[in-house]
């Protein structure tokens, strides 16, 4: 920064001198000399002089790129971790075409600020204290009056407009993201809108959005308009007085013809930059508001935190693996004060066993998993793992230890070897054949003619649901996690697969605790434990036998799925 400073500095101390330089010219020609050695080297300054402007210009431009783009890139990647570390409520509330739209006019917005203000604003403001001095110095009060007065006039016209005219450029922002919300989100659910035959129906709520944005557009270009003219007034009435006062000083003999050239050349420079002034601060203006929308996503409150004095998960076994007893106590929950989920859970997963939560869709179920990674926070209660409140650890230690296979299964637009290491990106190539045997995909990847580097699409749509799932479960095996999830793992697989993975999924769950969220309950028959949740409390619990014995909710329940067979 301080040699990107001083080159502007030394740039603009180039650009005065050209004028003056000028002026000497102009002078030395206008009387008879012997010698021509001054002209000429008068000449010679000023193409150095000019030359010396471009020097010092690209030299600040080449030592600054690196302070710009660093900016940038840091305030890209802390709005992506915080983004990253805000809850899922605020996720499952935002829009993403909108939302990302965000991030890229914010940080385009640092960029552009950080070039305006000291490439532009700076530059231009030492060019006119310098001229200002050079005109102060050399002839009457007159000159730097009427120079000053204009430049003040000139700014408040500009500040005062463009302050105008913001709001519509802020109209402009909302109403191209909402836009662009609207057709991310009709993009990413292209076969729903397939289904329905509802292309035109988008085609006109996107038009609606894209004609809110055309009437603003339309107010914010009429607008300045009105800003450009005015501008041009003020520096053609300043441009005007301060020549009239310099034919003043050569007819009345104050001034020399050189001066009458200078002073003109003084104007043309000042008034140039001065007259990009008004675009300038138009774009730094529209830059502010870029970046507050942007930095308005820093400011969101991250809901769920890491305690100060958090510890890692596993450090009581002297930062071996957790044992994974889980545990939930008194557990109650609601997303919102009016919409209550859970009531008083309560029960413990002993290490190494396997548990299945059943029960009506809508009773909880998958709430339970959310506050196992801690999503959300217990409104009472609490989650433990081996006998610790898990807001006692840190939420990565809590995450690493935990494995889950989804029910919606969203894979990243990349290739099967990518969404399968991300369970864990280090793992070996035998230990991802591994996990692709233990879940059934082997003979699935020797049917694609890429195999492994075969790309899902965008979230996986190039897959079937099934073969998603399977996908999902090699990668939640691969992740080698203490405890495991299966929140319907196995919902949108065929009765043979389904068969074949619930051995495997047996396989893997003996040496792991495990929570089964289950519907389909033929798969859950054979846990140490079954819970039963009704309007999210726990309204029995016990083996598969002992719950058809009792005759109750799961009995029902599996006299229900046992007709439709």
């Amino acid at each position: 920064m301080a040699l990107a400073l001083s080159c502007l500095l030394l740039a603009k101390v180039a650009n005065v001198c050209i004028p003056i330089t000028l002026k000497w010219i102009v002078d030395q020609m206008s009387v008879e000399k012997a010698l021509l050695a001054v002209p000429f080297a008068l000449l010679f300054a000023f193409g150095f002089a000019r030359l010396s402007v471009t020097l010092f210009t690209e030299l600040r431009e080449f030592f600054f790129a690196k302070v710009t783009q660093r900016a940038v890139r840091r305030v890209a990647l802390e709005t992506f971790e915080h983004l990253h570390r805000l809850s899922l409520r605020f996720h499952l509330s935002r829009q993403t075409g909108g939302l990302t739209r965000d991030i890229e006019r914010g940080t385009r917005g640092i960029s552009s600020l950080l070039s305006y203000v000291l490439f532009s604003i700076l530059p231009t403001l030492v060019e006119i204290a310098l001229v200002a001095g050079v005109l102060a110095w050399n002839y009457d009060w007159s000159f730097v009056t009427i120079t000053m007065v204009t430049l003040t006039l000139y700014i408040g016209y500009t500040i005062s407009v463009t302050e105008w005219r913001t709001v519509f450029r802020k109209e402009m922002n909302e109403l191209d993201s909402k836009a662009n919300s609207k057709a991310v989100d009709s993009l990413l659910n292209y076969e729903t809108v397939k289904y329905f035959g509802n292309e035109r129906f988008e085609a006109d709520r996107y038009d609606q959005s894209l004609q809110r944005w055309e009437k603003a557009a339309v107010r914010s270009q009429t607008s300045l308009s009105l800003l450009n003219l005015g501008q041009s007034f003020f520096i053609a009435a300043g441009a005007s007085l301060v020549m009239w006062r310099a034919i003043d000083g050569v007819i009345n003999g104050t001034m020399t013809i050189g001066d009458l050239v200078m002073v003109n050349a003084f104007l043309i420079q000042l008034y140039a930059p001065l007259n990009f002034l008004g675009v300038i601060y138009r774009e730094i203006r529209q830059s502010v508001t870029d970046m507050a929308r942007m930095f308005g996503l820093l400011n969101e409150h991250q809901e769920i935190a890491d305690d100060p004095n958090a510890k890692q998960l596993g450090a009581e076994q002297g930062g071996q693996r957790a044992r994974g007893e889980v545990s939930f106590e008194n557990v109650s929950f609601a997303y919102e004060a009016d919409r209550q989920i859970l009531r008083n859970v309560n029960f413990t997963v002993p290490a190494g066993e396997t548990y299945a939560v059943v029960g009506p869709s809508g009773g909880g179920k998958s709430t339970l998993a959310r506050l196992l990674f801690r999503f959300y926070d217990a409104t009472s209660g609490a989650v433990k793992i081996d006998g610790h409140d898990i807001r006692e650890y840190t939420q990565a230690s809590v995450r690493a230890a935990i494995g889950i296979v989804p029910q919606d299964t969203v894979l990243f637009n990349d290739t099967l070897d990518y969404n399968l290491r991300y369970g864990r990106p280090d793992a070996s190539d035998a230990d991802v054949l591994e996990a692709i045997r233990a879940a059934r995909l082997e003979r699935f990847i020797e049917s694609l003619p890429q195999g492994l580097q075969t790309s899902v699409g965008e979230r996986g749509l190039k897959l079937s649901g099934g073969e998603k799932q399977r996908v999902a479960i090699a990668r939640a095996l691969l992740k080698d996690p203490s405890i495991l999830v299966f929140d319907e793992a196995t919902s949108a697989l065929d009765s043979e697969s389904e068969r074949a993975i619930q051995a495997e999924i047996a396989a893997v769950s003996r040496s792991r605790t495990t929570l089964i969220i289950a519907h389909r309950l033929s798969t859950i028959t054979d846990a140490n434990c079954i819970v039963v949740m009704e309007d999210g409390s726990i309204v029995e619990r016990g083996t598969h036998a002992q719950l058809l014995a009792a005759g109750g909710v799961y009995a029902r329940l599996w006299a229900l799925q046992a007709d439709t067979v």
